[in-house]
């Protein structure tokens, strides 16, 4: 297929707006702003997706338009003034490549918090609680209507003074569709009961808005219309809110959502990860489309340039939504119309990124460290002035990252792996079939050393010798970490760790106590494969709640066979000690709030405490070095040379990255990879 007749490569025309091609980012939040404005970090994030040739980038996800909406994932304040000059220097860096930019406003209504923000109080149109945030909003009243569906107006002048080509209302779970469905509008006056009436506060806000903006102006809708929920909004009402404002003429597009974002578990139906059904509502939106007339939107886990060219040819969508997909590779467009289709970094679907700002962190790709990052690190390396020979002992996630970072700035490379296959822990984790996505990981890397004509040398179990014969110029170790159990006051011989389960060395017993004080992903999918197997399981973990170091979505999958499968989980109780007791175990357990002990009789004892580094080649390599191994983290973060030069007759450097230095995750992986390698 040609650029010439791909469709996702053809153009749109919306309204006046002739958008290049068929991919967008539909509206996120990122939480990238400072005190609420979208500054350098959030400008360059966007920009970069324009560089890649994408035709819409929709930031916000959503920008608040009124003082009692705080910001509960970092959103943009569209009520205030200030915001105008950062959008609009935004949207002219994005249309200098020929990128349109569009931004989404909401009042999200109950789904934030009384104690964010300027800790006003939270309305809905009942009091009705909203679990996510716990959250116990008051009825909005008739001067809220007024003054909300004024801001409402006010904003969008701001985001046409700020030179956007348009906006769109957040209506899933927000303000405006809490009108709508029966689930959270219990009223009783002219804005419940009736679909016209659930719908009479987004008529005003329509109007108000197109009253302010002029009839020129792009204005779309992000809306729900099918809540799947035995209480919400049906599919036949959903459908035909569409048909209203598509009959309306105050909006321009619909960009259609199914589902409800109630708790965990239904936000991960609207917004599903790894290990559930791709596109899952591809189809609904097709039918919406169909029913309407009208241009639709969508995204929702449409990861891949198959099922986003599938979606445009079949007459499906106007514009796909590739969002989480660019954050893995914001260069997608770009590639596509290259050829280069085999080169798109995957989307893995580990949804790292959401659950980072669930948690009040910013979004991250497990897997693309220079997203976010772009004022420092860019996505496209610039060759080396000064090639040299690198040797990389690992094969996990960061020693297959800086061989690809070494080979694409024109060093001379070449992998040493200890196994018969690349992967490092990787290869572990994928043994939950739930989480095989993952191996994307491995596999785009492995592809891209191949394209690079990186050798990787298998079953080499590399020493200090095997190195140095190769005469290096650079030595990066990157052999990773070894499972350890907690220190026990005794019994250390009778458990068996998260690792053998999840290797299928050691199979699950009838019985089985799993203690997690690391509080990730190991812990949690050895527990998954245990239940699964039919084992009775009780995960014991030191920490208030479970699995700390995960957020909301990934819980859902795991809370979901927990239930099924009867897990029992005891939080705040730390294992102290195991014995043998016939021909089982007996666990005794403790906790930091107290002396008082406790015992369970099991079959079998799992453990997880992470990694411990394996160091030992580091340590062999570090004195005939000639940084001796230091790293000057100031000249790290400043993006300068970080390698002092302490024994100048020495012919290397060395580094050491990942878990071979600490027990962490996939992105410390990456990142220390990227950040070092990129520099050298």
């Amino acid at each position: 297929m040609t650029a010439s007749n791909d469709p996702l490569l053809q153009p749109y025309r919306l309204k006046h707006l002739t958008l290049k091609n068929r991919i967008m980012s539909t509206a996120h939040e990122p939480a990238y702003s400072e005190a609420g404005m979208p500054t350098e970090r959030y400008r360059l994030y966007h920009v970069e997706k324009a560089k890649g040739g994408i035709a819409l980038t929709m930031t916000a996800g959503s920008a608040s338009v009124s003082r009692d909406s705080p910001p509960a994932f970092g959103n943009l304040l569209a009520y205030r003034d200030e915001i105008v000059p950062h959008l609009k220097r935004l949207t002219d860096d994005c249309h200098e490549h020929g990128c349109a930019v569009m931004i989404q406003l909401t009042h999200l209504g109950r789904r934030t918090n009384w104690n964010k923000g300027d800790w006003l109080p939270v309305l809905a149109p009942s009091a009705i609680r909203e679990p996510a945030h716990r959250h116990f909003p008051k009825e909005i009243e008739d001067w809220d209507i007024e003054r909300i569906v004024a801001d409402y107006a006010s904003a969008a002048e701001r985001m046409q003074a700020a030179g956007l080509d348009g906006i769109e209302f957040e209506a899933y779970g927000h303000l405006m569709d809490s009108f709508w469905s029966p689930a959270t509008n219990r009223r009783d006056d002219a804005f419940g009961g009736s679909l016209e009436n659930r719908m009479r506060f987004s008529d005003m806000v329509t109007e108000a808005v197109r009253k302010a903006v002029g009839p020129d102006f792009i204005v779309g809708i992000r809306m729900v219309a099918d809540e799947d929920w035995d209480k919400g909004l049906s599919r036949q009402e959903g459908i035909e809110i569409a048909r209203r404002f598509a009959a309306s003429g105050k909006v321009d597009f619909l960009n259609i959502i199914r589902g409800h974002i109630e708790h965990d578990a239904a936000l991960n139906n609207v917004i599903p990860i790894q290990g559930m059904a791709a596109s899952p509502h591809l189809d609904f939106a097709g039918e919406v489309r169909a029913a309407t007339k009208f241009p639709v939107f969508h995204a929702a886990r449409i990861a891949d340039v198959a099922t986003a060219r599938h979606a445009i040819a079949e007459g499906k969508l106007d514009m796909v939504g590739m969002t989480r997909a660019h954050i893995a590779d914001p260069h997608i467009v770009r590639k596509i119309a290259e050829g280069r289709e085999a080169e798109i970094r995957p989307c893995v679907g580990a949804t790292y990124c959401l659950d980072r700002i669930y948690e009040g962190g910013e979004a991250l790709c497990i897997h693309n460290a220079a997203t976010s990052r772009e004022a420092l690190i860019p996505h496209e390396l610039a060759k080396a002035v000064m090639p040299r020979k690198a040797v990389v002992i690992g094969a996990g996630p960061a020693g297959l990252e800086a061989a690809r970072v070494l080979a694409e700035r024109g060093h001379a490379v070449e992998v040493l792996e200890a196994m018969g296959e690349a992967g490092g822990q990787v290869n572990l984790l994928v043994r939950n079939p739930r989480r095989k996505e993952m191996v994307g990981i491995v596999d785009w890397r492995l592809a891209e050393l191949e394209r690079l004509g990186v050798p990787i040398h298998y079953n080499t179990y590399a020493s200090a010798e095997d190195v140095l014969e190769r005469n290096p110029d650079l030595v990066v170790v990157a052999t990773g970490g070894i499972g350890q159990s907690p220190e026990l006051e005794a019994g250390d011989d009778l458990v068996v760790s998260s690792w053998d389960i999840l290797a299928g060395t050691t199979r699950p017993e009838a019985s089985v106590l799993l203690f997690d004080d690391n509080g990730g992903h190991p812990g949690m999918s050895a527990a998954e494969v245990i239940a699964n197997a039919g084992a009775e399981l009780e995960l014991v973990s030191p920490e208030r709640f479970f699995a700390p170091e995960m957020g909301g979505m990934n819980h859902v999958p795991y809370a979901k066979v927990f239930a099924e499968k009867n897990v029992r989980v005891t939080i705040n109780t730390r294992l102290l000690a195991v014995r043998r007791d016939g021909n089982g175990l007996v666990a005794t357990l403790g906790s930091d709030f107290s002396d008082a002990r406790t015992e369970r009789r099991v079959a079998q004892v799992v453990v997880e405490h992470g990694t411990m580094a394996n160091a030992d080649l580091y340590l062999e390599l570090k004195p005939l070095s000639r940084n001796r191994g230091a790293v000057d983290y100031g000249a790290l973060v400043a993006r300068r040379a970080p390698l002092p030069q302490l024994d100048q007759a020495a012919t290397f450097d060395v580094i050491r990255i990942g878990d071979a230095i600490e027990s962490r995750n996939i992105h410390a992986a990456v990142y220390d990879a990227l950040r070092y390698c990129s520099l050298l």
